[in-house]
């Protein structure tokens, strides 16, 4: 049991780290794509531009509300910004 536990552990560290390259890959790209600096977009985030520059190297985690005013900026989803889904348009709202 206790092997198993282990195992699923190191599962989630591998996917997490996976996780972050990717959303670090994906909002660098947008940003380029829509012809952003990285001082401008941390204007638009309202946040220092050293850190947003520490997002997209994934030195240090995106707190959510950022994550979810990046989605918004960029007319997408979370989870589009995750790769869990190809549908770059955002989900409808309730």
């Amino acid at each position: 049991f206790r092997d198993g536990i282990i195992a699923v552990k190191s599962l989630m560290e591998d996917h997490a780290m996976y996780d972050e390259k990717i959303l670090c890959s994906n909002i660098k790209y947008l940003r380029k794509k829509n012809k952003l600096t990285q001082k401008k977009m941390a204007e638009i985030l309202n946040i220092a531009q050293t850190t947003y520059s520490d997002y997209e190297l994934g030195k240090i985690n995106i707190p959510i509300n950022t994550l979810k005013a990046m989605a918004l900026f960029f007319n997408t989803s979370i989870d589009y910004l995750l790769e869990l889904t190809d549908v770059k348009t955002p989900y409808p709202r309730k």
